[in-house]
């Protein structure tokens, strides 16, 4: 079947327009209810999170949404597993993963900015709910970057502990060959309405104002 731009545009703006009607007062609480969490993991906002100041660690920032009001990527992975790979990368090249969220804004490019910031290396990773991934480096502009990995529907588990550790050899200062991804030409046209529900729905979720906030983040056996 042909690809009509003009019909997916028509669906997409029905469906945001649907949506932004709509009042959906449940949206509004931030942490992970018992029954949204998968077993054996849970997101806990522990307060402002702190500019990192050990050369060891690597930022990991959360989208508003990312762990709350949405839990699954946008082609269906658990978010808890997404971390732990990315967590696990991390780790393997002997840094440590630190978890913030970025509460106040919705583009994966700024949250990764952020986490960089943040970051004691001056390394973070961005992650939006539906799965798209920045690596960036604290003295670079919001919009430029390391890696970027803008089709999440094709970003497999596999893929996620490859950023972070590539992420974590960035913060050792070495300059690691970039990730190859699958690049579908299709990805696009079949995502593009279901990415626009997420992103609005990533969207309603900003706290204006809101600074950076610390996350305890928990997996447990089974998990």
């Amino acid at each position: 079947m042909a690809y009509n731009e003009q019909l997916v545009a028509e669906i997409t703006r029905r469906v945001i327009s649907a949506l932004q009607s709509a009042q959906q007062p449940e949206t509004e609480n931030h942490p992970v209810s018992a029954a949204e969490s998968p077993k054996g993991f849970s997101i806990r906002e522990i307060g402002e999170a702190p500019v990192g100041a050990y050369p060891d660690e690597v930022v990991i920032g959360l989208a508003p949404a990312f762990g709350a009001a949405q839990t699954k990527t946008i082609c269906g992975l658990p978010h808890s597993q997404v971390l732990r790979e990315i967590a696990a990368g991390i780790e393997e090249e002997g840094l440590k993963p630190r978890f913030i969220r970025v509460a106040d804004i919705s583009d994966v490019s700024f949250i990764a900015k952020r986490a960089a910031v943040y970051s004691g290396s001056g390394i973070g990773i961005g992650l939006q709910s539906k799965g798209t991934a920045v690596i960036h480096q604290k003295d670079l502009y919001p919009l430029s970057n390391l890696e970027l990995f803008p089709q999440a529907p094709v970003i497999t588990l596999e893929i996620y502990r490859k950023i972070g550790k590539n992420a974590a050899r960035y913060a050792k200062g070495q300059s690691p060959v970039p990730i190859e991804t699958v690049n579908d030409c299709m990805v696009r046209p079949k995502y593009q309405t279901k990415a626009a529900i997420l992103h609005i729905k990533e969207t309603e979720q900003i706290r204006e104002g809101q600074k950076p906030l610390a996350l305890e983040v928990v997996w447990q056996d089974g998990e």
